[in-house]
């Protein structure tokens, strides 16, 4: 039994680096539209950040904009994919507390479950990285993800 789940273990690490992508593409994709939405009505979003008791709303609507658009594209790139999961764990950390915890936790209810899942997914990056297939793994770490 023990031979059987070390082969187990190690079939199931084979996909590893393609889920990491795709995960990488996934949440990416989810960042998409609500960053689209903040930079093409950036005023509104500074006003319903204000709303929502965010600090300094209008630096803050400019910050996380910028910061989920860079966030986008160095997340599909996977480049400086820990840095930047970092920094966009700390807007989903923010969505939570200013706009989602008082609704609960489920998303039905406008609850912090999707930016929880969000958070997590960050985390993931954070600690582990991009992945094989990455700029991160082409550019600084030859052989970290075989």
């Amino acid at each position: 039994m023990k031979n059987f789940l070390a082969e187990f273990r190690v079939l199931l690490s084979y996909p590893r680096n393609i889920v990491l992508l795709l995960a990488r593409l996934v949440l990416a994709y989810g960042f998409s539209l609500p960053a689209l939405m903040k930079i093409q009505h950036m005023e509104e979003t500074r006003v319903w950040f204000e709303s929502v008791g965010i600090p300094f709303a209008g630096f803050t609507a400019y910050l996380v904009s910028g910061l989920e658009t860079v966030g986008i594209i160095l997340l599909i790139l996977g480049l400086f994919t820990r840095q930047i999961a970092v920094l966009l764990s700390f807007v989903m950390l923010g969505a939570i507390t200013f706009v989602h915890w008082q609704h609960g936790y489920a998303s039905a209810n406008n609850g912090f479950e999707i930016p929880f899942y969000y958070f997590l997914f960050l985390m993931i990056f954070a600690s582990f990285g991009p992945g094989k297939y990455s700029l991160d793994q082409l550019l600084f770490g030859r052989g970290r993800y075989e």
